[in-house]
């Protein structure tokens, strides 16, 4: 029977990066956004958080679903 670690390790690696990568657009584009409209930086930053958290919650629940994978 083949088992699933390997593929599963892959899978929350993959993960990981697309989220790492995500977040850092996000910042980008926010940083961006700011310096072009200072007067909006309170609601720039608090969409920014709320997304941020929203990618992170994904990211944690993909983590578990890998786990639970390997586990099978």
């Amino acid at each position: 029977m083949m088992t699933l670690i390997p593929l599963a390790a892959l899978g929350a690696g993959l993960v990981t990066l697309g989220a790492a990568f995500a977040i850092g657009r996000l910042a980008q584009a926010s940083v961006e956004s700011i310096a072009r409209q200072p007067e909006k930086a309170g609601d720039i930053r608090t969409t920014m958080i709320i997304a941020a958290a929203l990618i992170e919650g994904f990211t944690f629940f993909a983590l578990v679903v890998c786990q639970g994978a390997a586990k099978n």
